[in-house]
């Protein structure tokens, strides 16, 4: 049975507000002396239920039960979404600190057997294992996602179109993932690599156009029994049926709290500026598919390090310059908006690679992630939104 209404759907984009913004972060759940993952989303959840109604509501579980995500829920605009994620992350980690656990936030676990990973047995996330089997039981990863409003359905799909080459250069930036099974794997986003290049409907979508040409593609999947839900669609920048929102899905979670602002910042960015490029009629040709699954896969290799193709000039450039383009690219929407997303000199890969290239081992690179990410996070993090966040 379809659990996808189009209409509801079309009513939530034309309901929308453009600016909105929700921000969302996966935390691995770990034992706190040897870091393994641990099945203990159950006890976070019913703790937050009894103690913490506001922190309740924005706890959600994803396929493993060794995972959380925290949900900021819709900020009027970014400054407003942070300072909600800021004030729910603090809590989540006061949380995790009284149920004896610690919170990771790389975009993969380095050394967890996926094999001894608990699944929610939720009914959509059954159906996600049962459909997919090993590709969904291998997928243990974490990231961060970023929903921005956007009014009408017809736009929103036309401002995914456009956002469709930037997929890329955002994943080069926010690539942090280097470590799996117990093992340096070379590649600077390995969650790229075994979520978004195995799942179905994954990865770079398709240019549709238009409302009605994306409506006839998931009328075509429901048909065919493909998929039952729109969750189902997994592509790393999609309309979201449910909230009327620009979804950006192709960025590894972030070691610290002012790298994934930033990336917030900047994404918002981004979706506005594509939407006023498309409201303004400026000329748009959207590239071939294979094209930026060409760039996809350098920035899965080499992150930020290494150079990504200008589609437009067929010239390599280094991805630290085509994030440049990027800023200079938004500089009037970001004008408006007062956001100015300022990055560190090295990302996270960079920085895992730089430590175990110097004979660290995996474990103690993980062990100096996670007390990065609980500092950074936790009680001492900030606790207002600032600006450029």
């Amino acid at each position: 049975m379809s659990r996808i209404d189009l209409e509801k759907a079309r009513d939530a984009f034309a309901q929308a507000t453009d600016g909105t913004v929700g921000i969302e972060e996966e935390f691995a759940v770990l034992d706190p002396d040897s870091l393994d993952l641990v099945a203990r989303f159950d006890d976070l959840n019913d703790a937050a239920h009894a103690s913490d109604e506001a922190l309740a509501v924005s706890i959600a579980s994803e396929l493993i039960l060794s995972e959380i995500e925290i949900r900021s829920g819709a900020g009027i605009d970014l400054a407003d979404a942070t300072a909600r994620q800021r004030d729910l992350r603090r809590k989540l980690f006061e949380l995790a600190d009284l149920q004896g656990v610690k919170l990771g936030a790389l975009g993969t676990h380095p050394w967890a057997d996926y094999r001894e990973q608990l699944n929610v047995q939720s009914d959509h996330y059954r159906r996600v294992v049962d459909g997919l089997q090993y590709v969904a039981r291998r997928n243990n990863t974490f990231s961060l996602h970023v929903h921005v409003g956007i009014r009408d359905a017809d736009r929103a799909v036309r401002v995914c179109d456009r956002l469709r080459t930037i997929l890329p250069t955002l994943l080069a930036l926010s690539a942090n993932s280097v470590m799996l099974e117990g093992l340096d794997s070379g590649l600077a986003s390995v969650r790229t690599q075994i979520f978004t290049k195995s799942f179905p409907r994954c990865g770079v979508p398709d240019p549709y156009g238009s409302w009605s040409s994306y409506c006839d593609y998931l009328e075509l999947l429901l048909r065919t029994g493909s998929i039952e839900e729109d969750t189902q669609v997994w592509w790393s920048v999609r309309p979201h049926l449910a909230f009327g929102t620009v979804e950006v899905r192709i960025c590894d979670a972030q070691e610290t709290a002012d790298e994934s602002e930033a990336l917030a910042a900047l994404i918002v960015a981004c979706v506005m500026q594509a939407a006023r490029d498309d409201d303004e009629g400026k000329p748009f040709e959207a590239p071939a598919g294979r094209l930026i699954e060409e760039n996809l896969w350098r920035a899965i290799r080499w992150g930020i390090s290494g150079e990504l193709i200008d589609l437009d000039k067929g010239v390599c450039v280094p991805a630290r310059a085509a994030v440049d383009g990027l800023l200079e690219w938004t500089r009037p929407v970001r004008s408006e908006l007062g956001i100015e997303p300022h990055f560190r000199d090295r990302n996270g890969a960079e920085r895992q690679s730089d430590l175990l290239g110097e004979g660290v081992s995996v474990k103690d690179v993980y062990a100096s992630s996670v007390a990065q990410t609980r500092q950074s996070f936790g009680a001492g993090a900030p606790t207002s939104s600032t600006e450029g966040s």
